[in-house]
């Protein structure tokens, strides 16, 4: 018997409540990933109770949207690009592991704040974080789970970097180019002139961009292929982190613990 009858918005509880639609598509590619091979249409709409043309119905929109192929056959499978976002997530759970024992030797040599952090949704999300033991006397947005732009953060240009020029471009058009301080870079073409510098380099600065006082470098963590995943940062009081003490120690240090933390993920040439 098909479950046809149930409202648009379901209640769960007493503080959450669901889209049918959502959860049927979901149903659907749940049930593809347990099959594993392709299927037919009319043997996935008997697993997920549901119409053949309700099930075909969502298929269509899973094909626009590239989750979802047919073969030769007119079966049904899953596309590579749920593979593709699988592995983005696997990726920011097991490189916090991976990462753990370089970024503790980071904060050994240095003493800095030491972070790491990916690129989610066109924002920098940080997901792991070594305090520095040093007095900090200035506020500092970077901590574990926050969100922010990227723009103006030595992370986040790393990460803005790591797009192809055409995701850049796109990331351009959409977002908005804030001034937090006086240092914030606002004006586009200037923003995509320092992502330019960054590819060069190999490493991004923020001198009081997003936080009045605070430094940041940071480097690119690569995969195998070649793609940045993550940003290493080092983040201190401008009092502390001196040009002279950046360019001369930080920049060396900090590109090559990412580089290492790279060839882990097997990247062949982390510094390229």
């Amino acid at each position: 018997m098909h479950s046809n009858s149930k409202p648009e918005v379901d209640n769960i509880g007493d503080d959450h409540k669901t889209v049918q639609s959502v959860e049927r598509t979901l149903d659907i590619i749940e049930k593809l990933a347990e099959y594993g091979s392709p299927v037919s249409l009319s043997e996935l709409a008997e697993s997920v109770d549901l119409k053949p043309s309700t099930v075909h119905r969502l298929l269509g929109t899973l094909m626009f949207r590239g989750f979802v192929d047919q073969d030769e056959h007119s079966r049904y499978k899953l596309s590579l690009k749920v593979y593709h976002i699988g592995n983005a997530a696997t990726y920011s759970m097991d490189i916090t592991k991976l990462a753990a024992p370089f970024m503790h030797e980071l904060l050994d040599l240095c003493n800095e704040t030491v972070n790491l952090a990916v690129l989610d949704r066109g924002e920098v999300v940080y997901i792991d974080q070594l305090e520095s033991t040093n007095i900090v006397i200035v506020k500092m947005f970077a901590r574990v789970g926050n969100r922010g732009p990227a723009y103006c953060t030595g992370s986040g240009k790393v990460l803005l970097a790591g797009l192809t020029r055409e995701e850049f471009a796109r990331y351009l058009d959409k977002t908005e180019l804030d001034r937090f301080t006086s240092d914030t870079i606002t004006d586009p073409t200037m923003l995509a002139k320092e992502i330019e510098r960054v590819r060069k380099d190999g490493y991004a600065l923020d001198l009081g961009e997003r936080d009045e006082g605070v430094r940041c470098i940071a480097a690119p963590i690569k995969n195998q292929e070649d793609r940045v995943v993550a940003a290493l940062s080092v983040s201190g009081p401008s009092m502390r982190m001196t040009a002279s003490y950046i360019n001369n120690e930080l920049v060396p240090l900090v590109k090559s613990l990412a580089a290492r933390i790279s060839l882990q993920l097997g990247c062949r040439e982390p510094g390229k």
